[in-house]
């Protein structure tokens, strides 16, 4: 909405010069509006000089317009009444009440700066502004309103609705301004400008009313007029909210009068036809009753025979004696002055109750298909969007004073509003993620059903039928299993078997992820192009969604990479693949925070809400000779291949469809990876004595030890690798050499080392590495350095705080005692036979 109206409004002034007003004169205007006077019935302008704030015009001050000109200076503000006015007994023009003749138009004030431009939702007769980015809109209206009473209480619906400011509420004496005027309020004095000029543009009130999606029950009582409706709270529980019926009253109609025959499923019924006595011949032709849905809001009636081709639903309703309301089968909500909350209370609950609307990362979500590329994802609603969603939850009724009746109407904006913009949702459920085939749940128990699940939150898009896991897989299940998987990869060139060992790693994690709190990222790399690095990926993400991948390009800054995060996360995608990069990964901390933590948190464009989403996406990357560096080497894996030919791209596949034939007997493979995972949980957990890779532990266990209890590597050697390999490691390392073989243990001052770098070689040149500026060494990013690298142990030594005199930090080297070193990566794996190991070899090779 906002798009559209916003375009048509001011968006297009360039390439749309329909309804520019640069030439309207003051006396165009009003003559558009009010047209010629008529007796003695007069709209008034004001007009002065100066700071408006300071000049209060009161009901005494301005001119009645005669139709013929407005003697105004152009650099004055400009004013006039919406309201025609009679004379008093003394033939004086007053704005006053007892003066009222009729309401011409209606003004909303301060759009754009208090009032969202996409509150417009009727196209306005003019739009003003009357400061920089403050416009007034204006409303003609089609047939003058008489009625005093109504003239104000239309105005103050409007108010109410939050449409303008209080001083509006009185029509008698609001003043709107000329176009052809300024605004001195600021200096210099603002010029108006007329943005559109719609003088065809003129509405009823009830036209008015449902544009704006004004509340007219909700204002205050003007006059006699009682806008309160009277409610029998005997005749309902709840006055707000009337519960959906429990019986359809259609079929319950249909069986009293022996028409129902049996349930079809899907909401369709058999039934005959209630004009089967009239049908030639009489007929039993094949009738059915559809329940009402989306596209039939009272349901649906077709019979086959030609003799009933022109009958509809309102026919059957009228035949039964059923009305629109029962047939919708829907809970209605009224709208009642002063229950605002409960009435976005029993919204919410609806839209629970309609079990398609759920709560994600603070917003309002539904789980929806692409209808081009048929992948499923969350799509968080918008305020237009959650109006129709209210309006398909809920029958909605305003009470009706005139026919002393309640009366359907469109869910007020105000309200859905209210709901949009709520910090706590107590209804909707809890969306974690999609999961695109079975999943473990906490206890490691499979869930094959698909369908939304309250115990874990993740909503399940597939079909258990493709899916065949034993519910107690045995060890030589897994091991059958294995094999299958790593067929798979016979045609990759690893360059260890830690490599393929990660890779089959890769796929587990593919097939659980959204079973898993958090997991490391997977980086594939190689030497040269046409490896195989986006093939394998692509192999990967098939066990994580039946669709193809769409990569991207890695974020260049933190704040690109939040965005891009948050964005993606809140669809819930599967996987996220960043391809062909051109540089190592950089530890972006936003990443670093989605590959460890089970949420992540940022503020969402367009909507003043801080969302925290989960995390529980695959994440994938491949590069030429490059990897993970800083403190992404601990939260990522890589995957090393090493093609043996000198043009990897010329290599010709034995099973060049590979890809496709995973994801035609998808069901088969993601079942293997599964039954690998449920057999080492129904073994008992075994443990195989390797180095714990720190804030992985659930991903560990179910992805790392069922492989490692199968005979394979271990599949995080390259993390270690990496952290081993780490530039900062390396340049930590010979600075706390040189700074012992200086300093000892002995505390020292950044401006110290500086100074004794000038007589040790080796000193000198690792300060150079580290903050180096124009042939001098920057004092203050070596202490920034060094302070980020504080008690990190490095070769049995580590760099702390040390004591001493002045204001200055001091560092010393502490020798650690009793350090792991970062090669020693212990693994004592369970004992296997040589024939289970032999065995496991062939199966590997497909013998």
């Amino acid at each position: 909405m906002k798009d559209s109206l916003t375009n048509s409004l001011i968006g297009q002034k360039e390439s749309d010069k329909t309804g520019e007003t640069d030439t309207v004169s003051n006396d165009e205007f009003m003559r558009a509006l009010f047209g010629k006077p008529v007796g003695e019935i007069r709209p008034m302008v004001v007009s002065f000089a100066g700071d408006p704030r300071l000049v209060k015009p009161s009901a005494r001050d301005g001119d009645a317009w005669d139709g013929t000109s407005i003697v105004s200076s152009s650099s004055n503000n400009n004013y006039f009444s919406l309201v025609n006015f009679c004379p008093d007994e003394a033939g004086h023009w007053r704005r006053r009440k007892a003066q009222f003749t009729a309401l011409h138009a209606i003004m909303l004030n301060d759009v754009g700066s208090k009032i969202p431009m996409e509150r417009l939702t009727l196209t306005p007769t003019w739009l003003l502004e009357t400061s920089p980015g403050n416009y007034q809109a204006g409303y003609s209206l089609r047939e003058p309103l008489n009625e005093a009473p109504l003239a104000a209480k239309l105005m103050e619906a409007v108010v109410a609705a939050n449409l303008s400011d209080p001083g509006a509420k009185d029509p008698f004496s609001q003043l709107a301004r000329l176009p052809d005027a300024v605004n001195g309020k600021h200096e210099p004095p603002f010029r108006c400008v007329l943005e559109r000029w719609n003088p065809e543009k003129r509405y009823s009130v009830s036209e008015i009313v449902d544009g704006l999606q004004l509340d007219m029950m909700e204002t205050k009582p003007s006059g006699n007029a009682r806008t309160q409706p009277p409610v029998d709270r005997g005749a309902v529980e709840d006055s707000v909210c009337i519960p959906r019926p429990d019986n359809n009253a259609i079929i319950t109609s249909l069986r009293d009068r022996d028409l129902y025959k049996a349930p079809l499923g899907d909401g369709k019924h058999d039934i005959t036809c209630p004009w089967e006595h009239q049908h030639t011949g009489a007929n039993d032709c094949e009738a059915v009753y559809f329940e009402p849905d989306d596209n039939w809001p009272i349901g649906g009636f077709k019979c086959l025979h030609v003799d009933c081709a022109e009958r509809n639903m309102r026919n059957v309703l009228e035949h039964l004696g059923v009305d629109l309301g029962a047939a919708r089968m829907k809970p209605i909500i009224r709208v009642i002055a002063g229950d605002l909350h409960r009435i976005v209370d029993a919204a919410e609950q609806q839209l629970a109750e309609a079990g398609r609307y759920y709560q994600r990362g603070g917003l309002i979500v539904t789980v929806t298909t692409d209808p081009n590329t048929r992948d499923t994802r969350v799509q968080e609603m918008t305020q237009p969007a959650l109006v129709r969603a209210l309006a398909g939850a809920a029958t909605w009724e305003r009470y009706d004073e005139r026919s002393k009746s309640w009366a359907r109407i469109d869910p007020p904006a105000r309200h859905a509003s209210v709901l949009f913009d709520s910090m706590n949702y107590h209804h909707l459920p809890s969306l974690n993620g999609i999961a695109r085939q079975p999943y473990l749940r906490d206890d490691g128990s499979l869930m094959e059903e698909a369908g939304y699940d309250a115990s874990t939150g993740m909503f399940g898009v597939f079909d258990a039928r493709d899916f065949s896991i034993n519910d107690s897989p045995t060890e030589a299940d897994a091991e059958a299993a294995l094999a299958k998987l790593s067929d798979l990869l016979t045609e990759f060139s690893f360059t260890s078997e830690s490599d393929r060992a990660a890779a089959l790693t890769a796929i587990l994690t593919a097939a659980i992820r959204p079973s898993l709190p958090n997991a490391p990222m997977f980086h594939m790399r190689a030497h040269i192009v046409g490896s195989g690095k986006s093939y394998l990926c692509e192999l990967i993400t098939a066990f994580a969604t039946p669709k193809r991948g769409t990569p991207t390009t890695f974020p260049r800054d933190d704040e690109e990479c939040r965005k891009l995060l948050l964005a993606e996360l809140m669809r819930a995608p599967a996987v996220i693949e960043f391809d062909n990069l051109t540089s190592d990964l950089i530890a972006h901390k936003s990443l670093c925070t989605a590959l460890t933590s089970e949420y992540t948190s940022g503020r969402i464009l367009g909507v003043s809400k801080t969302a925290t989403v989960g995390t529980r996406a695959l994440f994938l990357s491949s590069g030429n000779n490059v990897g993970p560096v800083q403190d992404m080497t601990r939260r990522c894996i890589t995957v090393s291949l090493s093609p043996q030919y000198e043009v990897p791209a010329a290599r010709e596949f034995e099973r060049p469809d590979l890809i496709r034939e995973v994801l035609r007997d998808r069901g088969s493979y993601v079942t293997a990876a599964l039954t690998i995972i449920r057999a080492w949980i129904v073994a008992g957990r075994p443990k195989s004595g390797c180095k714990s890779l720190a804030g992985y532990g659930v991903w560990s266990d179910l992805c790392r030890q069922p492989l490692m209890w199968l005979g394979c590597e271990d599949p995080t050697a390259s993390v270690f690798e990496a952290i081993a390999d780490d530039p900062d490691r390396e340049t930590l390392s010979r600075l706390l050499e040189a700074w012992f073989s200086v300093f000892g243990k002995t505390s020292a001052m950044v401006r110290d080392a500086v100074r004794y770098a000038d007589n040790n070689v080796e000193l000198r040149e690792v300060l150079d590495d580290i903050a180096s500026e124009r042939g001098e060494i920057n004092r203050r990013k070596l202490g920034w350095w060094i302070r980020r690298h504080a008690g990190r142990i490095v070769d049995g030594k580590k760099i702390v705080r040390g004591s001493g005199n002045g204001s200055a930090e001091h560092w010393k080297i502490e020798v650690a005692e009793s350090v792991i070193p970062v090669s020693s990566v212990s693994i004592d794996r369970p004992q296997k036979s040589v024939s289970d190991r032999d065995g496991y070899a062939r199966a590997s090779r497909g013998e």
